[in-house]
């Protein structure tokens, strides 16, 4: 068990150390309060000095918000590929110095500084019970917390579904609906298949193809994705048609349609938070590929949802993905494309804006053997 120590009063304390994104324990701590401005702040944790927050609630967030355009800096020159990587690393080394700024959660998750909310619910949804004794996290983290547990409460609209998916914390939230429409909107095998989601999430896709019939398997290797989708499966009457498991990808068995939605990015993750987006070297995407053609029934299809972002980034390249496609005894059967309409497809703002307008997200029907024109 990770502990950290500060001295305040004249007397040395103790508390757990909890960092999602397995930050180490910080060596040094200062205890501060509302006389410290963002400028001190910086100072401190450019030091490597981590900052115990003693003041008002909304001053410290304030503040992290202050250090945090403190600490960004112009977008980097050079090709898209240079930007991304350069993007990715000042982010990291932003968060790391945000993370600096600490707080002390009580014995049952409480958050004891003047104006604070009530964090013991998205605590314990985040962290779990309550050990008993305190426990040490960085604001910019259970800002985090807080923020997962308002997504969860609201819910996540979801149009194909006619209802709200209910997102927990460190599960990626289907924010990006045109991904979904997709699978709503592909041609399914006959009136009744089985079918396999792999790597589901909160279980929207699963949803989806539960409700236009499918008997469906959903996979996840994340246990807070397995509980957060057998939750919304539950909700919304689907449990009957959805099983959920927790399995590294595939389930025992063939079916007729496998889905998979795999991370887009292949770039090195941070943190647990990022496996939803980032896969070093493409992991599961090659892993689905390489195991599809065993998992079919005869006829059955392969449904690779797939935004084309990490070409347009210089991190793969189409002709790597076709290759791989061919390479495992798979056809393209057709290919549906949408265009992104999140709020940073049109925000000149973010670095990568000129990759993120132009993206087009595609829904790839693959098939085992060769394709129909060519038999």
């Amino acid at each position: 068990m990770a502990t950290i120590n500060w001295s305040e009063n004249g007397s040395s304390h103790f508390a757990r150390w909890h960092s999602e994104n397995s930050a180490p324990v910080p060596r040094t701590v200062v205890v501060v309060d509302d006389r410290t401005t963002a400028r001190a702040a910086q100072r401190t944790a450019e030091s490597g000095v981590a900052m115990l927050w003693r003041g008002d609630f909304h001053v410290a967030r304030r503040l992290v918000q202050d250090l945090d355009r403190r600490l960004r800096r112009p977008a980097a020159e050079g090709d898209i590929t240079e930007q991304f990587h350069a993007h990715r690393a000042a982010r990291a080394a932003r968060s790391q110095l945000l993370g600096r700024v600490l707080v002390l959660l009580d014995e049952d998750h409480a958050l004891s500084l003047p104006r604070a909310p009530d964090v013991r619910e998205a605590c314990l949804n985040a962290y779990g019970p309550a050990t008993g004794e305190p426990l040490c996290v960085s604001l910019q983290e259970l800002l985090g917390v807080l923020s997962a547990q308002q997504w969860h409460d609201r819910g996540v609209e979801v149009p194909a579904l006619g209802a709200r998916i209910h997102p927990d914390y460190g599960v990626f939230a289907p924010v990006r609906g045109e991904y979904v429409d997709l699978v709503a909107e592909a041609p399914l095998p006959g009136p009744s298949p089985v079918a396999f989601d792999l790597g589901t999430g909160t279980g929207v896709l699963a949803a989806v193809l539960g409700q236009r019939g499918a008997r469906v398997v959903a996979t996840d290797i994340n246990p807070r994705a397995v509980a957060c989708a057998r939750a919304n499966i539950d909700r919304l009457g689907l449990a009957e048609r959805v099983t959920v498991q927790a399995a590294d990808l595939w389930p025992s068995g063939r079916a007729d349609v496998v889905v998979c939605n795999p991370p887009w990015i292949p770039s090195r993750p941070t943190s647990a938070l990022e496996l939803g987006v980032y896969d070093d070297e493409s992991g599961m995407l090659h892993q689905f590929i390489a195991g599809l053609a065993d998992h079919l029934n005869p006829g059955g299809e392969g449904w690779l949802v797939l935004s084309d972002l990490a070409e347009r980034l210089g991190l793969r390249t189409r002709a790597e993905l076709l290759e791989r496609i061919a390479g495992a005894g798979l056809s393209v059967e057709a290919r549906y494309d949408t265009e992104p309409s999140h709020p940073r497809a049109s925000d000149p703002a973010d670095p990568l804006h000129r990759a993120r307008r132009d993206e087009i997200t595609s829904l790839w029907r693959l098939r085992a053997g060769t394709p129909a024109g060519d038999r």
